[in-house]
This record gives C-alpha cells, structure tokens and sequence, in this order.
C-alpha cells in the first residue's frame, strides 16, 4: 500500500507543475481523503483469492503445520500477475512523474530563459530534482526480496522455514524505515533544510542548558 500511496503523491505533483496557478488544493485533499479510504479495500480486493485458496493446516502425526493451497493454473497466473502489477505499476508511476516534471520544468525555463539552452536547463533541473528519479529506483531495489519471497517461496512447512517468512516480515518494513536515505540524502534542497534543522536545534539546547 505504502508504494501506491507514494506513487499517488507523484501523480499529484505532476497535476501541481501542469496546473501551475489553477491547480486547486482543495479539490486534491479532499481526492487525497477518498483515495486513503478506498485504497485498502482495492488492494485487498485484488488479493481476494489468497483468503479463499489458502489455509493452514494442522498435521498432528508429525507435529508441524503445513500451508495449503489449492490453485487452479488460472488462479496461479492471476496471482502471479497481480503481485507483479503492485510491484511494477507503483514504480513506473513514480519514475513517469518524475521524468515528466524535470522535461516540463526544462522546457517552461528554456522559453522564459533564452539565455541558457533547452539542454543546459534540462541539465539543471535534473540536478535538483534527482531525488524524484533516485527515489523509485531505490525503492524498487528494496522491495526486490520481499517480491521473490511472495513469488518464489509458495507454500511450504512452516516449522522448518521460520526463517524465511520471518525474513519476509522484516524485509517489508525497508522501504518505509529507510525514508530519510530515500528521500532526504538524494535532494541537495531537503539535506540543506535538515542540516538549518539540526543547526536550529542545536542552538535552542544549547541556549536552554546555559540558562
């Protein structure tokens, strides 16, 4: 969920360098409410068919809990193609979003800046907003293992691979930890305002223990 989200806020500041002047604020919080709301439920209604397909069961001869599921070879593509589209639609939304807004931006700039070349300002607005392109990648990169792990490990004994899923947890929380080195390291602008950040409150506990 946390990918499509991200992928919603690029597509909205996409509208905002289009719109420009009469991009209208309120009538993107509130699409911004509903879609919140009605994510969840899109999403789960996709993945619909692990709740009818698979179960748990108990082997008590043996001691262990199996995973069971019974897919047709339909389900099983559906599946498939299903976690694909969450990985991968997410990720080209973002990346489409960024590229769009760095040409559009070069392109606005080299009309009103004569002085400097479509190319020059193409350069510079990759420069300065590099992080709308490093961002998806990164997360992307992060969000590898957890898909090969949904796709690849199937179902299997879960008292002699508790590893694995566990592995699978934790790896699912990467993305949203790491939002500081997604987000903030890649943007000179961002690293220049966490740094006055850090520097402001430096001087206010600094200022507070000499009282």
């Amino acid at each position: 969920m946390s990918n499509w989200l991200n992928a919603f806020v690029a597509l909205e500041r996409m509208v905002t360098v289009v719109r420009g002047v009469n991009f209208n604020k309120k009538r993107s919080k509130s699409i911004a409410r509903w879609t919140v709301r009605l994510l969840p439920f899109v999403i789960l209604s996709t993945l619909s068919h692990e709740f009818v397909y698979r179960g748990l069961f108990d082997d008590y001869e043996e001691q262990r809990i199996w995973c069971v599921f019974r897919y047709s070879r339909s389900i099983e593509k559906y599946s498939t193609a299903i976690q694909l589209f969450h990985f991968i639609a997410p990720f080209f939304i973002n990346l489409f979003s960024a590229i769009f807004i760095i040409f559009n931006i070069a392109r606005h700039r080299s009309i009103t800046r004569i002085q400097h070349t479509y190319e020059q300002q193409l350069l510079q607005q990759f420069n300065e907003h590099k992080q709308l392109v490093v961002s998806p990648i990164v997360l992307v990169i992060l969000s590898v293992p957890r898909l090969l792990i949904s796709l690849f490990s199937g179902c299997v004994k879960i008292s002699r691979s508790p590893w694995l899923y566990l592995l699978g947890y934790f790896i699912s929380f990467i993305p949203s930890s790491f939002i500081f080195v997604i987000f903030v390291v890649p943007s000179t602008l961002y690293k220049k305002q966490f740094r006055e950040s850090i520097s402001g409150w430096r001087r206010f506990i600094t200022r507070e223990s000499t009282i």
